[in-house]
């Protein structure tokens, strides 16, 4: 069966003092999400992954200390994102045997 529902691109910036919960936060949104910058994914989800993506950083990350924005950007925004300078971040390549 075809999943119809929508995406949506989502630009997920942290800024977490903890290395641990900040290494933690990287590993989640990995699973989500291409790493662009340093402290920045670019996450196309459609509503439960969203939703899961929230769940799964709030576990992780301390109210008074870390702070996660996520800016959702329409369709015309997405076609509009520019990027200046050097080449993003690349995780390096991973092989499971």
């Amino acid at each position: 069966m075809a999943d119809n529902r929508t995406t949506t691109l989502y630009v997920i910036a942290y800024d977490i003092p903890s290395n641990r919960r900040r290494s933690r936060v990287h590993k989640i949104l990995s699973a989500f999400g291409r790493w662009t910058q340093y402290s920045l994914f670019e996450c196309f989800l459609n509503e439960r992954d969203y939703l899961r993506l929230q769940a799964m950083l709030a576990e992780h990350l301390e109210d008074a200390k870390d702070s996660v924005r996520i800016y959702p950007l329409c369709g015309t925004c997405q076609e509009r994102v520019e990027t200046v300078g050097g080449p993003p971040p690349e995780e390096p390549d991973l092989y499971v045997v």
